[in-house]
């Protein structure tokens, strides 16, 4: 699944989408798109595709993600800290970063109501583009995309 708001650049797989950073960061894998954009195009949509919810599909995209990396690229896997990010698998709390930015680009942040509705999947993108330093852009869009903005802004 590719959201509209991120389609000019990732629907091509030049850029990481928002499924396969969800589950490198579900794997503790730091991919960059240094590396990324060295993997085969065939390879790339195996890691959107590939499921990772159960522990052994985490074993086994990790492995996957592990392998690519060493014959694909010239530099080491590097890992994310052990401390969780899984905030966005909270329907009752909204991080407060989403706040922060709804606040910075003057819109209304998601009510509890609709942050509960939010898939963990769009949740996740909510806070990635809350806490990215460079895809603030695509924070308003995607509010509008999962319909918690309506109409102009």
């Amino acid at each position: 699944m590719i959201f509209e708001f991120e389609r000019d650049f990732a629907g091509s797989l030049r850029c990481i989408p928002m499924i396969a950073r969800q589950k490198l960061d579900l794997v503790r894998i730091k991919m960059t798109l240094r590396q990324w954009s060295r993997l085969l195009r065939e390879e790339r949509s195996r890691l959107v595709e590939a499921p990772c919810e159960t522990a052994q599909e985490q074993a086994a995209y990790r492995t996957l993600v592990k392998e690519l990396i060493d014959v694909r690229a010239d530099e080491p896997v590097s890992f994310l800290p052990s401390q969780t990010f899984e905030d966005w698998r909270k329907k009752d709390r909204m991080p407060e970063a989403v706040s922060s930015q709804a606040e910075a680009d003057a819109v209304p942040p998601p009510t509890p109501e609709q942050w509960a509705a939010l898939t963990p999947l769009q949740r996740f993108a909510l806070i990635k583009l809350a806490r990215s330093k460079h895809e603030n852009e695509n924070f308003v869009p995607a509010l509008k995309e999962f319909g918690v903005l309506q109409g102009e802004c």
